[in-house]
C-alpha cells in the first residue's frame, strides 16, 4: 500500500506527487499515455504574478522563486503589451490598474512589435515582469521527484474507487492501487472522481481556450516581441518557436472531454489580431483548444475534503495550473502534514474546500 495514490497526470498532479514524495510513497495514474495530454500540454506557458483573484495571485507570487531557481530555473524573459485603439480608453485603463502596467509610447510599442498598426493602434501599456514558462521541463523535474519514492502509471484510466478501513482501492487499466491517501487532481474530470469516491462533488466548470499557431510575418524574427493582448483581453498573440500563437480568449463552458478548436472561434482570434496590425495571417499551422477548469468561486481548490479527511482535492486551477503550482504543491503537502505554510490565512481559507460545505 502506498501513501499516497494521485489521479491525473498534468501540472497539477505531477506536482502534488513531487511534493507528497518527501512524506511518503506516492503513485500517480493518468489516464493518457503521456503526462501533461489536456490543458497542461496546451497552455500559453506564462508566468505573470498579477493575474487572477487575490488567492490565486498570492500562489503565484509565492511560486516564483522555485520557478526562477529550481533545478535551474524554468523560466525565460517574455514580457506583455496590451493595446487599444479610440473607444477602448477605459478598457485598457482597467488593465493597467489591474496588472499593474506602465503606459508607454506608439513609438515604443511598434519598436517591440514593429507590424502594429499606427492607424489602429493607439495606445499600449507594458509590464516587463512576465516570463515563458518550459512547461515540459518543470512537469518533467517534478516527475523525476515522484519516481524517486514512487511511480508514474501512464494509460491508467480509472474505472473503479472504493473506501476502504485503511484507505482507498482504485482500479485502473485492470490494476488494482492502494492508498492511505488519495489525491484528487483529474483537471476537468475531478467532479467525476469524487463521484466514484461516494463523496460529494464541488461543481466545477470546464471551460474552452482556443489557440492557432499560425506562420510568423515575412521577414520578422519575432523571437524577442512580446506577447501582446487585446484591450480586455479580447484577444492575444505570444511568439513560439519561430511562429505566433493567437487565441481568442474564449471562456465556453463545456464538459470533460479532449478539447478541439472551433473554426469560427478561431477565426475571431486571428482577426482580432490582424485588425490592430500591417502584416495579414498567411498560414495557419496548427490549432487546438485545452479545457481550463473553474470551482464556483474562481479561486483553486487545495486540501482535505470536509467528508473525509483522507481525500484530497487538488483542483479549479483555471489556467493558472504552471503558475501556481510550487506554492500550491507545497501548501497541500503543508497541510497533509500539519505543518506551519509560507502562505498566509486568508490565502489558506480561500483556497479550502470547506467552503463548499
Amino acid at each position: 500500500m502506498d501513501d499516497f495514490l494521485i489521479i491525473g497526470g498534468g501540472i497539477a498532479g505531477t506536482s502534488a506527487g513531487a511534493r507528497l514524495a518527501a512524506l511518503g510513497t506516492v503513485t500517480l495514474l493518468e489516464a493518457e499515455d503521456a503526462l501533461g495530454y489536456h490543458a497542461s500540454g496546451r497552455s500559453a506557458a506564462l508566468f505573470e504574478q498579477q493575474y487572477g483573484l487575490a488567492a490565486t495571485v498570492a500562489l503565484s507570487r509565492a511560486s516564483a522563486e522555485y520557478h526562477a531557481h529550481a533545478n535551474g530555473g524554468v523560466l525565460s524573459p517574455r514580457g506583455i503589451m496590451f493595446i487599444g485603439g479610440p473607444g477602448e480608453e477605459e478598457t485598457l485603463a482597467a488593465d493597467i490598474a489591474d496588472i499593474g502596467l506602465t503606459e508607454i509610447s506608439l513609438d515604443e510599442a511598434r519598436t517591440k512589435v514593429p507590424v502594429l498598426n499606427p492607424d489602429v493602434v493607439t495606445m499600449a501599456a507594458w509590464h516587463e515582469e512576465a516570463w515563458d514558462v518550459d512547461t515540459d521541463r518543470l512537469i518533467q523535474n517534478f516527475a523525476r521527484e515522484i519516481r524517486a519514492n514512487g511511480r508514474v502509471v501512464t494509460g491508467a484510466q480509472v474505472t473503479m474507487i472504493d473506501r476502504t478501513e485503511t484507505g482507498w482501492r482504485v482500479e485502473a487499466d485492470g490494476q488494482s492501487y492502494t492508498a492511505r491517501k488519495l489525491v484528487n487532481a483529474a483537471g476537468a474530470w475531478v467532479d467525476m472522481i469524487a463521484h466514484m469516491a461516494g463523496l460529494p462533488e464541488i461543481g466545477f466548470t470546464p471551460k474552452r481556450r482556443s489557440m492557432a499557431r499560425v506562420a510568423a510575418p515575412e521577414g520578422h524574427d519575432v523571437s524577442r516581441w512580446p506577447m501582446v493582448f487585446g484591450a480586455g483581453e479580447a484577444w492575444y498573440m505570444k511568439p513560439d518557436a519561430g511562429a505566433l500563437l493567437i487565441s481568442p480568449a474564449d471562456a465556453e463552458p463545456t464538459v470533460p472531454h479532449d478539447a478541439w478548436a472551433d473554426d469560427m472561434v478561431l477565426a475571431e482570434g486571428i482577426a482580432g489580431w490582424e485588425a490592430h496590425v500591417t502584416t495579414p495571417v498567411t498560414r495557419m499551422l496548427a490549432n487546438w483548444a485545452g479545457l481550463r477548469t473553474f470551482s464556483p468561486d474562481g479561486n483553486l481548490v487545495i486540501g482535505a475534503s470536509p467528508h473525509d479527511r483522507d481525500f484530497l482535492w487538488f483542483a479549479g486551477q483555471g489556467g493558472y495550473g504552471f503558475q501556481t503550482a510550487p506554492a500550491a504543491s507545497q501548501l497541500l503537502a503543508d497541510l497533509v502534514t500539519g505543518r506551519d505554510s509560507a502562505i498566509d490565512a486568508e490565502t489558506r481559507a480561500a483556497v479550502d474546500p470547506a467552503r463548499f460545505g
